[in-house]
């Protein structure tokens, strides 16, 4: 396997990233003196060169919406020769290249996307590979975006969505037909953090010829490497953990180089790029990647801890947590536990459970997760205040409901501050 000086640089072939398979599931690819490359040596260096353009020690940002040839026959080879350079700005951008390549070196995969938006990754995977006719089964805690789209949008050009039980196996296995193409899940799944048995599922869809894609934006590529348990294709949204600064949007699904060759075709018809600008924050977020997820998750565990021994909180949903339902899964093949934590007001209502997050002076009322500054929402006023009261109790949304996304701040002032929004104190 590749050392860090070999690893791709501006000039190796996009669509060719080494896959550190052998390695361990977390470590990355072996290294220069035979032991592996760690996640944060990775994230600093994967697919650069090692001297970049002007001498810079970071890449340059790119604002070019074209890129010239020197002659009619630098075209034609280009087109003949399937030359790895860009040539017009929907089609890539040299930093895409290179934040592609270290996405797909921290994954453990051939290789990899970036797109506009997570969402924006999960349409475009979708569209490339479903036609009319075909059928997507979802593990049923889901976004509620992602369940949007194949509802509403995908079921206009003939696609069929179905849900079953999140983590019922044989229920999915049940309702798996000859149309079946994709089985949908996140891992953890957003709010319930409940944890797919990545190996089983994946058997799943090996068994019945059907492809399988996990959403592990919850997780990263640091806490959890489906690719290695069998997965076809995993999804973040960069937006969260991976730009990590709450200052970018961006989506990523990574897989083999042939399965996703397709979906970059796609995306340079749909024009689902990003922005020069947007892809240097993203490279620049990734080279602090480890060190937030390590924070990321000792502060979500010691708030979990906190909320779960105190009397106002009814339920905590953490996977690192001994009460979770899917604690044992976690411990088996998770690193860590990330810093969503997902807890519910004891006897409360949902004007109460308002008060509670209106309390907060650390935490900011947002949406999104993953960032340096923690953030705070109700899931009833947040993304489902339209839903009715049956519908929001079938995705399992109650009013009492608080998701709190922990930053990188000291945890002893996150739980100072949670302590006294729960007791109703001013701070």
């Amino acid at each position: 396997m590749a050392s860090v000086d070999s690893l791709p640089a501006h000039d190796a072939t996009p669509r060719a990233t080494p896959n550190p398979r052998g390695a361990s599931a977390l470590g990355g690819e072996p290294g220069p003196l035979g032991g592996e490359i760690g996640v944060s040596t990775l994230a600093v260096h994967a697919g650069e060169a090692r001297q970049k353009h002007g001498d810079a020690i970071t890449d340059p940002i790119f604002c070019a919406s074209t890129y010239t040839f020197a002659d009619t026959q630098s075209v034609i080879d280009f087109i003949e020769q399937d030359q790895p350079r860009e040539e017009y700005g929907r089609y890539g951008n040299p930093g895409e290249r290179v934040a592609e390549r270290k996405l797909a070196a921290l994954e453990g995969a051939e290789a990899a996307l970036v797109f506009s938006s997570g969402m924006a990754a999960f349409v475009g995977l979708l569209m490339t590979k479903l036609s009319q006719g075909d059928e997507v089964l979802f593990f049923d805690e889901c976004y509620h975006r992602s369940r949007q789209f194949c509802r509403e949008h995908l079921s206009r050009f003939g696609v069929t969505t179905r849900q079953v039980k999140t983590g019922d196996y044989q229920a999915m296995a049940d309702a798996i037909s000859p149309a079946t193409r994709m089985l949908i899940s996140e891992s953890p799944t957003n709010p319930h953090q409940s944890i797919i048995d990545l190996e089983r599922f994946a058997e799943l869809g090996r068994d019945h010829g059907v492809e399988t894609l996990i959403d592990a934006t919850l997780a990263t590529p640091y806490n959890l490497r489906p690719i290695d348990a069998g997965i076809d294709y995993v999804l973040h949204s960069a937006t969260k953990y991976l730009g990590g600064h709450n200052d970018l949007l961006a989506g990523v699904v990574a897989g083999s180089a042939a399965q996703l060759e397709p979906v970059r075709n796609l995306r340079g018809i749909m024009g689902a790029v990003n922005g020069p600008q947007n892809l240097y924050l993203l490279l620049r977020g990734l080279k602090t990647f480890e060190l937030r997820m390590q924070r990321h998750n000792e502060n979500g565990l010691r708030v979990a801890q906190f909320l779960e021994a105190h009397p106002r909180v009814e339920k905590v949903y953490y996977p690192g947590l001994e009460s979770h339902a899917y604690h044992d899964v976690a411990r088996r093949t998770m690193r860590g536990y990330g810093g969503l934590v997902t807890f519910l007001i004891k006897d409360a209502d949902w004007r109460e459970t308002a008060d509670v997050v209106d309390g907060a002076r650390i935490a900011r009322i947002a949406p999104s997760l993953g960032g340096v500054e923690t953030l705070i929402e109700q899931p009833l006023v947040m993304s489902y205040y339209k839903q009715t009261p049956e519908d929001r109790a079938k995705f399992g949304i109650p009013d009492n409901m608080i998701r709190l996304a922990c930053g990188i701040e000291d945890s002893a002032d996150l739980i100072a501050d949670l302590d006294q929004a729960l007791a109703g104190r001013k701070a």
